[in-house]
């Protein structure tokens, strides 16, 4: 069985009513594919309609260590990306970094 170097991790947040993003999931889900040991994102897969924000926000989380401030990575979106959803996605990134964090403390 080959050994994996990276851990899987998911959130989720209510997305706002009247959105697409609502009318489609219901929720904003993102999945975090995060190196054990160093503790950076590697992969990010977010449930946004568009191919274009997928893209946006898998090149603006990859490399950040999930350890780290989450505000950073919270400044760098409200900076960087406009939509009704961003609130949702900042929640699900906070109790995605929360359940990491509960993990790797075991």
């Amino acid at each position: 069985m080959q050994q994996l170097n990276t851990l899987l991790v998911t959130a989720y947040a209510k997305a706002p009513q009247g959105t697409a993003m609502y009318e489609i999931y219901k929720h904003a889900g993102i999945v975090l594919e995060i190196d054990k040991q160093t503790h950076k994102i590697v992969d990010a897969e977010f449930t946004f309609i568009t191919e274009l924000a997928q893209n946006f926000f898998k090149r603006m989380l990859i490399n950040f260590d999930f350890t780290a401030d989450i505000n950073i990575l919270i400044e760098r979106i409200e900076e960087h990306y406009m939509a009704p959803s961003s609130g949702a996605v900042t929640v699900a990134l906070k109790s995605a970094q929360k359940r990491y964090l509960e993990k790797i403390a075991k």
